[in-house]
């Protein structure tokens, strides 16, 4: 009996040390994840670059010819305005009615860089239309001083026909020849019309 007692007691330790070691088993390391954060990446702004477009001249028919332009190429009007919206301008005379209803100026964006613009000519400030003089180049620049760095470099032994001014659309905006006969328009809009 002595010896069923003694494998008895060293049943129940054994046990009991297996417990212990059971229990005192070193726990799993957890991988421990961490959370991305949801930060909003920060948005840089574009930087507003030099664009040219091209401008065109009617004798009266700009309103056809862009709507045609429009059929082509689809889209929307960013502007049209009628002579008869300008305000008196000092040194020239008052419309003339009879030009009230033609086009002082429309754009037609054709893609994110390009807009065809247009008006119609006026002979109350001087230009007719003529074959060869209905185009010119307009330069919208990035800003203020860039527009009258390239004004005052490509009028440089040409003619200017607009000095290059703040306007009543509010663009500051001019015109010029250069010396190679080429029309050229510059401007720059701090919220650029569409």
């Amino acid at each position: 009996m002595a010896k069923k007692a003694a494998k008895k007691t060293t049943k129940k330790v054994v046990k009991k040390a297996g417990k212990k070691t059971a229990k005192h088993k070193p726990a799993a390391k957890k991988k421990i994840v961490k959370k991305a954060s949801k930060k909003p990446t920060p948005v840089k702004a574009e930087k507003k670059a030099t664009t040219i477009n091209p401008y065109l001249t009617f004798n009266g028919n700009c309103e056809e010819a862009f709507m045609f332009y429009k059929s082509v190429f689809g889209g929307h009007f960013g502007y049209m305005g009628r002579f008869k919206e300008m305000p008196p301008m000092e040194g020239h005379p008052p419309m003339p009615a009879s030009e009230g209803e033609k086009i002082m100026h429309v754009s037609l964006p054709i893609s994110k860089e390009t807009v065809l613009m247009g008006s119609d000519s006026s002979e109350a400030f001087g230009h007719a239309t003529v074959v060869g003089n209905n185009f010119s180049i307009s330069i919208s620049a990035a800003s203020q001083a860039e527009a009258d760095k390239l004004f005052h470099s490509l009028s440089s032994g040409g003619k200017v026909t607009m000095p290059i001014a703040k306007t009543f659309w509010g663009s500051y905006f001019g015109m010029l020849i250069d010396k190679f006969d080429i029309q050229w328009q510059v401007s720059f809009d701090a919220t650029p019309m569409k």
